[in-house]
Formats: structure tokens, C-alpha cells, sequence
């Protein structure tokens, strides 16, 4: 763990406390009402969690609450003057991965987290009517792979006598807050997922195993939270809660957002003028709207942390840690006849400008793992040549990522009525300029850095002073709070290079390949 102290405590109350639950570490921060981080608290998981097999990932949730007590005692031993200044505190965390509870209110077995690999077989059918309809609006693939990766569904089939003992049913920011709180309430924007949720209306289907989307999931209306919308109060920190974190018995924690919908909230994206890259394990890219639009047809937008507002969202599910796939498989270099590993992208991004725009005709799509209206894929490389060098896939990889993404925005514009101005990223691979250099190249906008890469936390905090009233709507507060760092303007020969590239072979590739992309994914379920 490390502690930062950003600047000097001469900010005026109120203050906002985050907790940000990523995948790698949390963060606890402190915050004034201009959007600077005044102390922040990391503690990085040691190890982030256990594979029992091949594609597995869980993690005992309690794990990540005590690496949060670690970061919350630290700030108030620390810092006990900003402490007493906070008036309010919000969560983001981590999507799609759920906790297991008891009657008594304990941890059945460790959490599958979202980027596990491990799908149910669903051999019990739905009913007749249901198969009938998904078929009818072409989206019985959708629907399968929707059901396979429920892990609700899994432990139905492979634990049964765990699926017995389920009481709750509920995201991993709903466990976070009984422990603060001992409330089980979370808000609506944390069930992006597998969950028997209307997107739209932001509330339970009343009878989930009758309702037609709502039998995917295999649970019950009374296994579920009770939600709280956008900027209420999900409840205030217990005794309990303040004799394990060292916080203040009564402050209030208020509903918020998941961890992309606060990135997009904190990287200045307020309604759907602009557009958000996220470049992180998982790739998004996300606007915001008045309206419920769905993002791709047939999947829903999400609720945002801003109040009546959604999120619309693609997500490409491997993202970048695909470049950790590549640099793991292809980074290495042999020095003296020893494997050294290269673990820092920076050597291969400092020289991304070295091959040109397109990696001379390496195309690559990210299907590393299946999107939702595409489940049966797998992921392409096309066009190599022996002038192709590790580079060439290390750069054909972020483009690929880049025009998918791209393809994903058009659809948005395309249903919004009009086209982005610009882009702002965040995430691990936003801290490349070059890979922000090549994203405003492949989109023909600019694309924007604010001043902190922490903008799930500065989301959330911004949340945090709309619930206290500090300002009247978000439009307000991300002006008082975000501040544009710096600017990438696309190079317009290279946009016409993508350009034709996208139209001409990437955006053929899928139809292309179709058949072959859904052969080999019933060869490899075989």
C-alpha cells in the first residue's frame, strides 16, 4: 500500500470520501468540491485472485473489505483534519461479479469474478414460448451465451447444495455496503450484468423466473437487494463499520455508480456530445443520455450515476489486457540464451509511430473474448507477411481495439443523431501518448485527458457532492470539477488511411468470417 498526499488541506468543507474497487487494487480518496484529490489511500491485491482451474477467477470478497479497512485507517490516522471535514462517501466498483449470502448473512463460497471464463451447459430448456420469441427477433445466441455466463446458473448446475443455501443474491458493491452499513440496498447502476434487472425502469422484474429476460438468471425477486436510485442514501456507517474501517459512526453513504459509469462521469461526460474511451482490462466506450437507447440492438443501456440519465455502453471483453496477453506470449527477449520477460508496454508504445498507420495490412480483431451480440467468435489476425514483426501484432492490436470501439461509436452517433466532437480517455492505457495519438487517428476527433487518471474516483466523487446538493446537476459539477490536461488532435491522413481500412476490410471481416468464427467456437466446446 501507499499513501499520496496531492496537495496542501486548505480546501474549504464539505469533502467527499471514494472507495474505488478495481480489479488489480482500491482506492479510498479524498476530495474537495474543485475535483482535486487531496489524500489518497491504494492498496494494490496481493494476489487479485485465485485460479482453481485453467480460466478461473475468484476471491474471497472479504479479502477486498479488509484491503479497504487497510486504505480508510490510513487516511484517518493520517489525515484526520480532512476526516472530519467529509460529509459524504460513494463507491464505484467493479461489474458482474457477485456474492453468494446466507440467512445469517455469511460468505457461502469465494465470488466468481466478471473476467472468469467458466460458462454453465443450461441443458434444461426455457419454455417453448420464450425459445419461440428469442428466435423470432434473432437473438437465441444472445440469450444462450447470456445464460451460459451467469454464474448464478453455474453453481446451479456444478454446486448445488451452495445454490441451496442462497438467502442474497448481490453485486460485490452490495456486500461492501452491509459491511459499512449493514444495510443490503446498493443502487441500480451497480447491477450491469447478469441480474434479473429492467434496465430501463431501474427496478427488479417482479417475478424474474416468469418474466420472459428475467428466467435467465435463475433467482428469485426475494434473493435480491433492495435499490436505492441514483443520489440517495443507501444508509451511514455503522459502529461495526466505524471500528473496522476508523471512519466516523454516521457518515452518510449515498447510491452511486458502477466503476465505468463513474470513469465516464469523471472524465467530463455529462450528456452525449462527447464520447468515453475507457482502456482498461475490459475496453469501453460509453456516452450519456436522457433517453433509454440501447447501445446495440437487443442489449440495454445502463443507469448512470447521474440521476435519470443512462449509460449507453459497448464493452470489448479482454480490452487491454490483451496487451498483457501479448507481452506475456510475445514480449519476451532472449539475452545470453536467457528469456527475459518484458513487462512495460512503454518499449513497444515509444515506437507504435514506427510502423505505419494499418501495420502494413496486419488487421487484427479483438475477439479474445465473445461480445454479447456476437457470442460465437473468436478473435483474427489477417494479412500476415515476412516483413511482419512482433510490432506490427503489438500495434495491429491496439488498432483493432480502436476500430472496434470506433465501430461500436458510429452505431451511437448514428442513434443519438449526431457526432462526437471529441473523446476522453482514462484507464491504464490512457497513460500512453501514443496510444491517445493513435485512438484520435483511427476516430478523426481529438481526444482529452483530464487532469487526474483516477476518474472513477473523481466520478464518484462528483456524485457524491450532486447527493449533498453541493451542485444543482452534473453539468455544473463537472465544470467546477474537471479540467481537460491535455489534447490530441488527429492526423487527418492518418484518419483517411483508417478510414478505408475500416470501411473496406475490418467492418467485412466479421460477416467474412462468420461461419468459420462459429465452427471453431463449437469445435473448441467440444
Amino acid at each position: 500500500m501507499y499513501n499520496v498526499s496531492i496537495m496542501q488541506t486548505t480546501a474549504s468543507s464539505p469533502l467527499a470520501l471514494t472507495f474505488d474497487f478495481g480489479t488489480q487494487s482500491v482506492r479510498a480518496c479524498i476530495y474537495d468540491k474543485e475535483g482535486n484529490c487531496l489524500a489518497l489511500a491504494k492498496k494494490v491485491y496481493e494476489p487479485a485472485y485465485y485460479s482453481p482451474k485453467i480460466g478461473y477467477a475468484e476471491m474471497d470478497p472479504a479479502y477486498y473489505w479488509d484491503c479497504l479497512c487497510e486504505c480508510t485507517k490510513s487516511l484517518a490516522k493520517e489525515h484526520p483534519e480532512l476526516i472530519k471535514d467529509v460529509q459524504g462517501i460513494e463507491l464505484d466498483c467493479f461489474r458482474d461479479s457477485a456474492v453468494l449470502l446466507d440467512k445469517d448473512r455469511n460468505v457461502i463460497r469465494p465470488m466468481i469474478l466478471w473476467l472468469d471464463s467458466r460458462m454453465a451447459k443450461c441443458e434444461e430448456p426455457l419454455p417453448p414460448l420464450s425459445r419461440f420469441l428469442f428466435w423470432m427477433v434473432g437473438k437465441a445466441d444472445t440469450i444462450k451465451m447470456n445464460r451460459r455466463r451467469t454464474m448464478a446458473n453455474w453453481i446451479k448446475e456444478n454446486e448445488p447444495e451452495n445454490f441451496a443455501k442462497i438467502d442474497k443474491y448481490v453485486s460485490i458493491s452490495t456486500y461492501f455496503v452491509y459491511r459499512l452499513t449493514g444495510q443490503l440496498k446498493d443502487s441500480p447502476s451497480d447491477f450491469t450484468g447478469h441480474y434479473p434487472l429492467n434496465y430501463k425502469k431501474k427496478e427488479w422484474y417482479a417475478n424474474p423466473p416468469k418474466h420472459l429476460q428475467g428466467q435467465i438468471f435463475s433467482l428469485r425477486r426475494d434473493q435480491l437487494c433492495e435499490l436505492v436510485d441514483t443520489q440517495g442514501e443507501l444508509g451511514r456507517i455503522s459502529e461495526e463499520g466505524a471500528k473496522q474501517t476508523g471512519l466516523p459512526v454516521g457518515l452518510p453513504l449515498f447510491a452511486g455508480g458502477s466503476d465505468k459509469s463513474c470513469e465516464t462521469l469523471g472524465s467530463g461526460v455529462y450528456d452525449d456530445s462527447i464520447a468515453a474511451i475507457s482502456l482498461g482490462t475490459a475496453c469501453t466506450i460509453e456516452t450519456t443520455t436522457k433517453k433509454f437507447i440501447n447501445p446495440v440492438p437487443f442489449l440495454p443501456a445502463y443507469p448512470s450515476i447521474q440521476k435519470d440519465v443512462y449509460n449507453m455502453d459497448v464493452q470489448i471483453y479482454r480490452g487491454f489486457w490483451m496487451i498483457n496477453w501479448f507481452l506475456k506470449e510475445f514480449g519476451a527477449k532472449e539475452v545470453e540464451d536467457l528469456i527475459v520477460s518484458e513487462t512495460d508496454p512503454q518499449e513497444f508504445n515509444q515506437h507504435l509511430f514506427d510502423i505505419p498507420a494499418g501495420s502494413d495490412g496486419l488487421l487484427l480483431q479483438p475477439y479474445w473474448g465473445s461480445p454479447l451480440d456476437h457470442p460465437a467468435v473468436k478473435g483474427s489476425i489477417v494479412g500476415f507477411s515476412e516483413s511482419t514483426t512482433r510490432l506490427h501484432v503489438y500495434k495491429a492490436l491496439i488498432e483493432g481495439i480502436a476500430m472496434e470501439l470506433y465501430q461500436s461509436g458510429l452505431y451511437f452517433q448514428k442513434k443519438i443523431g449526431h457526432p462526437f466532437s471529441a473523446l476522453r480517455v482514462s484507464g491504464g492505457g490512457s497513460q500512453s501518448p501514443e496510444v491517445c495519438q493513435l485512438f484520435a487517428d483511427v476516430f478523426g476527433v481529438p481526444v482529452e485527458r483530464v487532469q487526474t487518471n483516477e476518474t472513477s474516483s473523481l466520478g464518484a466523487a462528483i456524485g457524491t457532492f450532486l447527493s449533498l446538493g453541493v451542485y444543482p446537476d452534473a453539468e455544473t459539477a463537472v465544470k467546477a470539477m474537471v479540467r481537460v490536461k491535455d489534447r490530441f488532435e488527429p492526423n487527418m491522413e492518418n484518419h483517411k488511411i483508417y478510414q478505408n481500412l475500416f470501411h473496406n476490410a475490418y467492418k467485412k471481416m466479421y460477416p467474412s468470417l462468420k461461419d468459420i468464427y462459429g465452427y471453431l467456437y463449437r469445435f473448441t466446446e467440444r
